[in-house]
Formats: C-alpha cells, structure tokens, sequence
C-alpha cells in the first residue's frame, strides 16, 4: 500500500484468467487522458504487464507489448492515446528517475503505466490509480483499483461505472 486509503475510492474485480485480467483492462482505455498515470504493484508474475497489454489492445495498440524490465521504459506512440509502460524494479535510488525522462514523461502526451512505483513513493504524481493485483494458489486474481487525487477518481469513478468494467465498490478502501 502507498498511501492512506482512508478517504479514497476503492473497487475491486476478481478474475479468473490473464485473458480475463486483460480484458478488463481494456475496459478503462476509453476513459484515460493524457497525464493520467496508473501505479501498478504486485508480484513477480502477478499479471501488471498483462494488465498494461489489455489497455494497450483497448487504446488500439497493434505492437506486442512486453515488460520493459531491462528496458525500464517502453513506449507505444501508435495507439488512440500514447502509453508509456515504466518497470522501476531495477532501479536503485530516485535519482535515476531523471536519467530515464520519468518526470518529463508522467506529465507528457500519453497515459503512463508505472510497475514497481511503489519504490519511489516520493516521485509518485499528487494524483494516480493504484492497481494492486494479487494472484492466489489456484491463479485467481484480485485487482483492486484505488485513487489518488481528483483526476484519478474521476478516471475512476467513470471506468467503474462502464458495465463492461464489472468494478465492485470496497468500503472502507478494503478489498
């Protein structure tokens, strides 16, 4: 967890396949803008990079969208919006932020998908979702999707409204 989820958005989805998980994520690129910046946090193999392949299929991208771990950053220009795909998991301090254009980029023309965010929560944006997928013994994930910030829970709140979306409201910020 990033921050105190006390007076947040909170709603969460289960599903049962990374096909699935992907096609959920599909359901919130109509929603995003540029600037929008999503945290995603879990596991090794808990599914963050299939989630950022289902919003790239949504944005219409066509180029395989893999994990940018040894390229840290991978950018697909081609679709309805830019998406900017951060793995910060080998990065060792905040500082090298600015040697990879992270500050440039979260701000810029697209909708950034940060992996790993968590590690540097003092280069986190004021406003962001964070989507936290967690995968139990049978391969069953739980993603739950918390916003930050007036932007985020606007992105939210119209994302969980989309039936496709199939979000279910947690109380108290719990999933």
């Amino acid at each position: 967890m990033i921050r105190s989820m006390a007076n947040g958005l909170t709603y969460m989805r289960k599903t049962t396949s990374s096909e699935a998980t992907k096609q959920r994520a599909a359901t919130l690129a109509p929603y995003l803008q540029a600037g929008d910046v999503i945290v995603l946090s879990g596991d090794l193999g808990a599914g963050k990079t299939q989630f950022v392949q289902g919003v790239a299929a949504g944005l219409g991208v066509r180029d395989q969208v893999t994990s940018p771990t040894f390229n840290i950053l991978l950018t697909y220009p081609a679709g309805s919006l830019p998406l900017y795909h951060f793995d910060l998991y080998r990065l060792e301090e905040a500082d090298e932020l600015e040697d990879i254009g992270y500050y440039e980029t979260i701000d810029g023309d697209g909708a950034s998908f940060v992996e790993w965010g968590e590690k540097f929560p003092e280069a986190l944006p004021y406003g962001y979702l964070e989507i936290s997928i967690r995968v139990d013994d049978e391969g069953n994930r739980s993603v739950r999707t918390h916003a930050y910030g007036d932007r985020a829970r606007r992105l939210l709140f119209v994302w969980a409204k989309d039936s496709k979306s199939r979000l279910m409201k947690c109380a108290g910020g719990t999933a």
